[in-house]
C-alpha cells in the first residue's frame, strides 16, 4: 500500500501516539513504514519534516529533512530535555538586513502558513534503529532545526500548528496563487 500525506481534519492527526518498543522493532513493518515516510518527505518540495500520523500511522516517530541534502534523519520516541530562553515568534533576517516573521507551514494544511511561538534552542533525546535495535541519541538543536523538531513532536501528541496560532491569537495566511492572503483561524480549525 502506498501511503499519502493525510490532510486535516483527519482524526489520525489528533492521536497521541504510543512509544515504539523493542517488540515493534522486531516486526519488519516498522522498517518499511520508516522507509516510506522518508520517501514521501524526500518527494515533498517544501516539507522540512513529516510525522508518522501525517501518513496515517499512530506511531511515535518522525523524519527531518537535512537542509540542502537528500538525507532524512529519523527520530523515534523523541523528547525535549531542555529549553533555552522563552518561546518566541522566529524572524528571518534577509541578506540585505531586512527582517520578516518566519511563517510555519504544515504538509497536512497545504498552502496555510502562520507565526508560531517556538523555542530557538533545545536539547533533545530520541532513539534510532541500528542493527535491529533501538539506540539512544542526544543532541542540541537550534534555529530552523529546533523549530521543525518541535512542530513534528507536536504531531506525535495530536497537536497542530494551527492550535498554537488559535491559542495565541496569531495570524494565519493562505497562499492563493502568488498572493499571501490573511485568513480567519476559525475558518481553518474546525474542531
Amino acid at each position: 500500500m502506498t501511503r499519502k500525506i493525510v490532510l486535516y481534519p483527519s482524526k489520525i492527526l489528533r492521536v497521541k501516539t504510543p512509544r515504539v518498543t523493542e517488540a515493534d522493532v522486531d516486526r519488519s513493518e516498522l522498517v518499511g513504514e520508516i522507509e516510506e515516510l522518508e520517501r514521501i518527505l524526500k518527494r515533498s518540495d517544501n516539507g522540512a519534516g513529516l510525522a508518522a500520523p501525517q501518513i496515517g500511522l499512530a506511531k511515535r516517530f518522525f523524519g527531518l529533512k537535512k537542509r540542502g541534502e537528500e538525507q532524512v534523519d529519523i527520530f523515534i520516541n523523541p523528547v525535549i530535555k531542555k529549553r533555552w530562553g522563552e518561546k518566541v515568534i522566529p524572524w528571518i533576517v534577509k541578506d540585505n538586513g531586512e527582517k520578516e516573521v518566519f511563517l510555519e507551514g504544515c504538509l497536512s494544511f497545504p498552502d496555510f502558513f502562520g507565526a508560531v511561538r517556538r523555542y530557538l534552542k533545545i536539547s533533545v533525546s530520541w532513539q534510532e534503529l541500528s542493527g535491529g535495535a533501538l539506540v539512544a541519541r542526544r543532541a542540541e538543536l537550534s534555529g530552523l532545526e529546533a523549530i521543525v523538531f518541535q512542530h513534528e513532536l507536536d504531531h506525535l501528541d495530536g497537536v497542530l500548528f494551527v492550535d498554537h496560532i488559535k491559542r495565541d491569537g496569531g495570524e494565519i495566511y493562505k497562499w492563493v496563487g502568488e498572493e499571501k492572503v490573511a485568513w480567519a483561524i476559525d475558518d481553518v480549525v474546525r474542531d
